[in-house]
């Protein structure tokens, strides 16, 4: 071989390896982009996994306790996110809610009301039944009237408090008054069953027709007395996710603890009956 053919063979073997270097460098940073770009993608995934936000929840009165528990059991295991609940009658919540106010979860105290605002299509899926509850008679504490049954509370001069037939609680004490083939005028007609307990509480009625857990959850401020007629009155209380849900995954994740074991060991001993 010549001098001048071993220099032009030396050039050719440099060159055909600064171009197999150049190759190895760009596949070694296409390689890291990608790998870069798969951690992003994971890093975003897990982020979004995490919930966050407000979560508001409309659920009727008699749920204010144990509700309020699970709130806040809910915002200690996931960091970030808030409860508020909006508690009252639920055929006041379920009008607000068709009515368009901003709401993520419903929790009613009747199907007949639940069913206002999913024929309205403004529910996601199928309400699902999380308790039930059962009518109780509150009367002042040490029961100065003697009221043992349902038909007592229409002796001549006892003031007794109902909820509005409209309310749930109302609803399923005139179901158990018809029942028992009894009539009763009540001093007033609430709007929700912890109003009509205020009005025995503070002693501006002598008794009143009530859920069991808001005896309950009153401790020694009422006293409570049972009835047989209230187990043809037995409400379930139905939850669903709202249409227009503001923060919709957060909501799902309230409503799975409240129908998990944990929620029901909460609701249960609260007095609600298990669905």
């Amino acid at each position: 071989m010549t001098t001048r053919s071993a220099h032009r063979t030396r050039r050719t073997l440099r060159a055909a390896g600064a171009g197999a270097a150049a190759l190895l460098a760009l596949s070694a940073c296409s390689s890291s982009t990608d790998s870069s770009d798969a951690g992003s993608d994971a890093a975003a995934s897990g982020s979004s996994a995490k919930l966050s936000g407000t979560v508001t929840v409309f659920a009727a009165a008699s749920l204010q306790e144990s509700f309020t528990t699970l709130g806040n059991e809910f915002e200690k295991e996931h960091p970030g996110t808030t409860v508020t609940f909006n508690f009252g009658g639920s055929d006041t919540l379920a009008a607000s809610i068709t009515g368009g106010a901003p709401a993520d979860v419903f929790a009613a105290a009747s199907t007949k009301t639940m069913a206002n605002v999913t024929d309205r299509k403004d529910a996601v899926g199928t309400p699902a039944t999380f308790v039930r509850n059962q009518l109780e008679i509150a009367t002042l504490p040490g029961n100065p009237d003697k009221v043992s049954s349902l038909k007592d509370l229409t002796k001549s001069g006892l003031k007794v408090v109902l909820c509005d037939r409209t309310v749930p609680c109302g609803s399923a004490a005139e179901t158990a008054l018809k029942a028992s083939g009894l009539e009763l005028t009540p001093v007033s007609y609430e709007q929700d069953v912890k109003s009509a307990l205020t009005k025995v509480e503070l002693k501006e009625a002598d008794a009143a027709v009530v859920y069991k857990t808001d005896v309950k959850a009153a401790g020694d401020k009422v006293e409570g007395v049972d009835f047989p007629e209230s187990a043809k009155a037995i409400n379930d209380y139905p939850i669903a996710l709202l249409h227009n849900a503001p923060n919709p995954t957060t909501a799902k994740a309230f409503i799975e603890l409240v129908k998990s074991a944990e929620g029901q060991k909460v609701l249960t001993e609260a007095g609600f009956l298990k669905p």
